[in-house]
């Protein structure tokens, strides 16, 4: 027996949602892969990973810091960020000490090669943003609004988790 529109099942609206190419999750970590790969072979000259560079940007920005704070910048925690340190640090580029002062606190500093790597480094967001296809106006939106909602969702994330509120 053939539905015929009257006795088709009908979905409701909502039903869209739960569509793949509706999630908002699903296209960030896509267009995130997308990033990864092209990164992948503009880091390779550099002899860096992307988390590596991410790391590296933080000192050539900032200077020596602390692992915590330098995790803080990276959204990473201690046990992520460690081997990334570890690993830059046999490559040369850093190097990490214990603080005199606490022996808790390790501080990490550019090493004079680790700093020398920045100008070779500074034609990668230049080549990323040709990449993209956008101008550099749009790209500045686009971190904007990619800003407003990770604080949007890290407020959420904390809400729930205090509340224990189920959202249905």
């Amino acid at each position: 027996m053939t539905a015929t529109p009257s006795t088709a099942r009908q979905d409701p609206p909502e039903a869209g949602y739960l569509r793949l190419d509706q999630q908002i999750c699903f296209s960030l970590n896509a267009a995130s892969r997308a990033f990864g790969s092209v990164y992948r072979v503009l880091l390779k000259d550099l002899g860096l990973t992307y988390p590596q560079y991410l790391v590296m940007l933080v000192l050539w920005e900032h200077g020596e810091l602390p692992v915590k704070a330098l995790g803080q910048h990276l959204r990473l925690d201690s046990g992520t960020l460690s081997p990334l340190l570890k690993r830059l640090e046999a490559a040369g580029l850093v190097r990490r000490e214990r603080s005199a002062r606490d022996e808790r606190s390790v501080r990490v500093h550019l090493t004079d090669e680790g700093a020398a790597l920045r100008e070779r480094a500074l034609l990668v967001p230049r080549r990323i943003a040709a990449a993209t296809g956008f101008g550099l106006d749009e790209i500045s939106e686009l971190r904007e609004r990619l800003d407003r909602l990770t604080d949007a969702l890290d407020a959420a994330a904390t809400a729930e988790g205090q509340d224990g509120v189920d959202p249905r």
